[in-house]
C-alpha cells in the first residue's frame, strides 16, 4: 500500500511527519497504560524516545534542504 507519495513544502513535510510520529507515540503510550509488564513498558519508552529523536533529525534535514519542495515516499508492506 502506498502510504504517502508526493512533493510538499518544507512546512507541509514537517507537519505530515510530525503527525505520523505523534500517532505512533500515542499508540505506544496507550499500550504502556494498559500493561503492567515492566519489560514491555521499558521497550515502548525506548521506542518513543527513538521516534522523538528520528523526528528531530528529519526536521533538521528538511529545514537544511535547499529545495523548496520535499519529496516524501512511504510504503506500507504487510507480511
Amino acid at each position: 500500500m502506498q502510504f504517502i507519495q508526493g512533493h510538499f513544502s518544507k512546512q507541509e513535510a514537517i507537519e505530515i511527519l510530525t503527525q505520523i510520529v505523534h500517532v505512533k507515540i500515542k499508540f505506544h503510550e496507550n499500550k504502556i497504560h494498559s500493561t503492567s509488564n515492566e519489560e514491555d513498558i521499558k521497550m515502548r519508552e525506548k521506542r518513543i524516545k527513538q521516534l522523538q529523536k528520528d523526528l528531530y533529525e528529519a526536521r533538521i534535514k528538511i529545514e537544511q534542504n535547499q529545495k523548496n519542495k520535499i519529496s516524501l515516499n512511504g510504503e506500507l508492506i504487510i507480511n
